[in-house]
């Protein structure tokens, strides 16, 4: 399930891309979050409860999961698969607050601005994710990746009940198995053969991760703003799941449902799905933000393009955002 992929150009041009894969149809909506909203953890009732600092933009899955988004502060996080997740179990007095895996990405939104504030305040652990199971059956695991304006990027994995970081500019791929650290092995092995010579070409997690990596340094690295656009499209495209190909029985090995792109630096985020020749995108500097101001939808058609009027739309998408409650996180 899902590739992540940053692209770091000159004169602070940053794109965060991903594409969402999964077996099933996962219904998703588009929501808007203004600052100051009270949060709970969805994990019990010892939940982390917080309120946010920053509004944001979110892809949500299964009416509960904040899966993908943007702050106004331009930090991205992308939640993605990982079967050999595995959160440990918290202790009767353990100090940690549970945080339901649906919420874990949403909380960075909230309360960061930059990547290495998140790891500051996330290796001191006062929070531990909690296993779901989403609607559809599968185990809710998964690990998170984190850019901010700068290009500085932070994978937070829980192997073995254990947290692991890695932190840095360095890290502009994630995929899903194996863990981040053999990812990292394995495409050493083929930056020694070169991408130019051969590249992997399944749709295994491992071989993914190799395209991207070296398709995301390869393209022009470039400030035009509709270049590198196309770069990252084009990057996440290339390692996209053809629609309606699963494997049984192996989540990591699905179809791309849909896929992000987040300019950091014009605050822009673009939402294109599989079943639509259209994109839509929700630039940040006409939402508000602030505090007090509406919780926003786009309701998307079965995870597609919004339908309005018989028609499907595309392009700036903000006139067709409406007023909604919050959505409550799906519970671990």
């Amino acid at each position: 399930m899902c590739t992540r992929a940053t692209y770091l150009g000159p004169n602070d041009v940053v794109i965060t891309t991903r594409s969402l894969d999964w077996t099933v149809p996962m219904p998703t909506s588009l929501w808007v979050f203004p600052a100051g909203l009270s949060r709970h953890g969805a994990a019990g009732p010892d939940s982390l409860e917080w309120t946010s600092r920053f509004g944001s933009v979110v892809a949500c899955g299964y009416t509960g999961g904040s899966f993908d988004g943007v702050n106004e502060r331009g930090l991205a996080a992308n939640l993605l698969y990982l079967a050999e997740s595995d959160y440990g179990t918290r202790a009767p007095h353990d100090p940690r607050k549970p945080i339901s895996v649906a919420a874990w990405a949403q909380y960075a939104l909230d309360s960061f601005a930059t990547t290495a504030e998140a790891v500051d305040a996330l290796a001191t652990e006062p929070l531990v994710p909690v296993l779901l199971m989403p609607p559809d059956g599968h185990p809710g695991t998964a690990h998170l990746a984190l850019c901010d304006a700068t290009g500085d990027s932070a994978i937070f994995e829980y192997i073995d009940g254990a947290l692991r970081i890695h932190h840095g500019r360095q890290y502009q791929v994630m995929t899903n198995s194996p863990v981040f650290d053999e990812q990292l092995a394995l495409n050493a092995y083929w930056e020694t053969i070169g991408g130019d010579v051969m590249l992997p070409g399944t749709s295994r997690a491992a071989d993914r991760f190799v395209r991207a990596s070296f398709h995301i340094k390869a393209i022009p690295q470039t400030d035009d703003p509709v270049k590198a656009l196309a770069g990252a499209f084009s990057v996440i495209r290339s390692v996209s799941v053809p629609y309606g190909v699963n494997t049984p029985g192996a989540p990591n090995i699905a179809m791309t449902q849909w896929r992000t792109v987040i300019d950091h630096k014009n605050r822009v985020y673009y939402f294109e799905s599989a079943e639509s020749p259209y994109l839509l995108w929700l630039d940040l500097a006409d939402l508000d933000l602030a505090v007090g101001a509406p919780t926003l939808k786009l309701t998307l058609d079965e995870a597609a393009a919004l339908l309005a009027d018989n028609a499907y739309v595309s392009g700036n998408a903000a006139d067709h955002l409406s007023a909604a409650e919050p959505y409550v996180f799906l519970e671990a």
